[in-house]
């Protein structure tokens, strides 16, 4: 247990937190919820008892009614615990990797909007699950899951939906349906067995020369490197669980999409590393390109964060608007899905627009001859990414671009123009 969570504690257990909003207990020696933490009932908004050793909440657990969030992440549950199902205010749950098997109806609270489930056990949810109108993010990757309850198929609120490493035999028809659906993950079930031929070679780790290290994501590990000479980026996987799905299928999304000027695809896959460890060569972006959003947060839960202070002009969004719309419309035509099409994973030069897309952890390859019917999720998700940076232009915005908004977000995901109409309008 760490110095600063024992501090946390102890302060809890003098009566030193009256009025505290934020308590993280993560990582303490704890097998309880401790009965200190009552006495911020009139205060408490965000809780974390995760990686601790406790496996069930009080019955009276509701009596911390201002609870917006609960993040219990590590913690040994079997099931959901009920007692969430009476939290009037709690509306961001959290219990990824618990080795969770039950999914009582009881546990979900009635103001429920972001439910991550990941890498749990769970074979069956409740159909209360469809009855929650606010519902708008869940995560359910790496489960064992073969169907979804049909009641969320009335989940009109649902924006963001991951069932990725699961044991569908089958899409859903009816999530293509769902009004606001814009970013689905299922790659890792039984139907999904397309390995199209890799659109780049094979780099030998011989041939590589590592340098520093670029930052650290979900899936995985990055550094500067050069191939025989040419500038890159190295991204070694570590072969876990992530919200999205599994390393291994963000790698064939990446060798499908092959190297284009508006994806950070791969330049070729690693061979021949000393640990074995898997990998892809990418392209390296020049120094001082940064990420359009920071990705959402509690309160904005599916919608990027933007630096409130970010202004554009109306050539720049547009140069934006049109290299991410590339991008996408040739991740499209090798039939794949980018699934998380969002300003967080959008990166540019911060001055003319020019921009490329990242991260392909929740990709997929479309189901055979359904390609066209499912990549009209992510034309909705641009639509919304458009709407945002137009939202920042300073200055007036052209009605054909606005009108192009409406069209891509539109409910009606048949009625959605295709990415390569899309490019056209911006072009």
């Amino acid at each position: 247990m760490g110095a600063a969570v024992n501090e946390t504690l102890a302060a809890l257990r003098a009566g030193d937190l009256a009025g505290a909003t934020r308590l993280d207990l993560s990582g303490a020696d704890l097998s309880e919820v401790p009965p200190e933490v009552f006495a911020l009932a009139e205060t408490l908004e965000v809780l974390d008892i995760g990686t601790t050793r406790i496996s069930a909440l009080p019955h009276d657990f509701s009596r911390l009614k201002r609870l917006t969030v609960l993040f219990a992440s590590g913690a040994p549950f079997q099931r959901l615990p009920e007692a969430l199902g009476d939290c009037p205010a709690l509306s961001q749950v959290g219990f990824r990797g618990c080795g969770i098997e039950m999914i009582p109806a009881e546990a979900l609270p009635p103001a429920l909007r972001w439910l991550t489930l990941t890498d749990n056990r769970i074979e069956t949810l409740p159909a209360a699950l469809g009855e929650r109108p606010l519902l708008q993010k869940l995560m359910l990757a790496g489960n064992r899951l073969a169907a979804l309850p049909e009641s969320l198929a009335g989940a009109k609120s649902l924006e963001l939906l991951r069932i990725a490493a699961n044991r569908f035999e089958a899409l859903p028809g009816w999530l293509v349906d769902l009004p606001a659906l814009a970013w689905l993950a299922w790659a890792g079930n039984p139907f999904d067995t397309a390995i199209p031929e890799a659109a780049v070679p094979p780099v030998a780790w011989r041939d590589l020369t590592v340098g520093k290290a670029l930052g650290r994501g979900a899936s995985g590990d990055v550094f500067e490197a050069a191939w025989n000479g040419r500038p890159a980026a190295l991204k070694l996987f570590r072969g876990t669980m992530t919200s999205d799905g599994l390393p291994e299928r963000e790698m064939a999304a990446c060798l499908a999409a092959g190297e284009h000027p508006n994806l950070t695809g791969a330049l070729g896959r690693i061979v021949g590393h000393p640990d074995g460890a898997q990998g892809l060569l990418m392209p390296l972006l020049p120094d001082g390109w940064r990420v359009l959003a920071g990705p959402p947060s509690a309160q904005s839960c599916s919608r990027d964060v933007y630096a409130p202070d970010l202004s554009l002009s109306l050539d720049v969004a547009r140069r934006i608007a049109c290299d991410v719309a590339a991008g996408t419309a040739r991740l499209h035509a090798r039939g794949l899905s980018h699934g998380d099409l969002y300003a967080h994973n959008v990166l540019w030069d911060g001055t003319t627009g020019t921009a490329v897309l990242s991260d392909f952890g929740a990709a997929a390859f479309a189901p055979p001859g359904e390609a066209e019917r499912w990549t009209a999720l992510d034309v909705r998700a641009f639509g919304l990414l458009l709407g945002e940076v137009l939202d920042r232009v300073d200055g007036d915005v052209p009605a054909a671009l606005r009108d192009l908004e409406a069209a891509c977000v539109q409910p009606d995901s048949g009625a959605r123009p295709s990415m390569d109409a899309v490019l056209s309008a911006l072009s």
